[in-house]
């Protein structure tokens, strides 16, 4: 699986030409910044291929300092999650620590 030119956008810091999608490492971060604002596209392009359990363990376990909070909020409540407290703070990007 090659990734679409379309998420570029969100994977600024790499060149997705030499991405692995099915690397557990790579998905995640796929995931994550999709999620965290991507498009209406970029997003049905995840949900489309990956699993649920892994979108979920996304948001369950959110990888430290990557997510606004608005984001992970929404995606916790769409996708009926409780984040563990001590998690969820680690996750939140702070530009002004």
């Amino acid at each position: 699986m090659r990734l679409p030119k379309f998420l570029q956008v969100y994977l600024s810091s790499y060149d997705i030409s030499k991405l692995d999608p099915k690397s557990p490492v790579v998905a995640r971060e796929i995931i994550t910044q999709v999620l965290n604002g991507g498009s209406v596209k970029a997003v049905r392009w995840v949900f489309d291929n990956y699993t649920l359990g892994q979108i979920r363990k996304c948001v369950e376990y959110p990888q430290k300092g990557t997510w606004f909070e608005r984001s992970i909020n929404y995606w916790q409540t769409i996708l009926k999650i409780e984040t563990p407290e001590a998690e969820y703070r680690k996750a939140i990007m702070n530009i002004y620590p």
